[in-house]
């Protein structure tokens, strides 16, 4: 029975960004929640996604509400930033 759960690391990734926008369907929540008893390091990227997301959302609500967003300059260092993680 439990074949049916089971899935790739990948997968388990992308089904956990699906969630994090409200697109995963109940059965692809199953799966990921499944996988991430077994695979830590999923665990702990679903976790960081998830902080992350709540920063971000943070961080736009407030550029939202008027207050100060990242200068041309902060943008483009972590442009920079980021690009070294690919």
């Amino acid at each position: 029975m439990f074949k049916f759960f089971k899935i790739t690391c990948d997968e388990a990734t992308t089904i956990c960004d699906k969630s994090q926008y409200g697109e995963a369907s109940v059965y692809e929540k199953l799966r990921l929640n499944w996988h991430l008893l077994i695979c830590k390091v999923c665990g702990l990227y679903s976790k960081q996604n998830r902080k992350m997301s709540k920063l971000l959302n943070i961080k736009a609500n407030n550029c939202n509400k008027g207050k100060a967003c990242l200068s041309s300059k902060d943008k483009e260092y972590l442009k920079e930033q980021l690009s070294k993680f690919n």
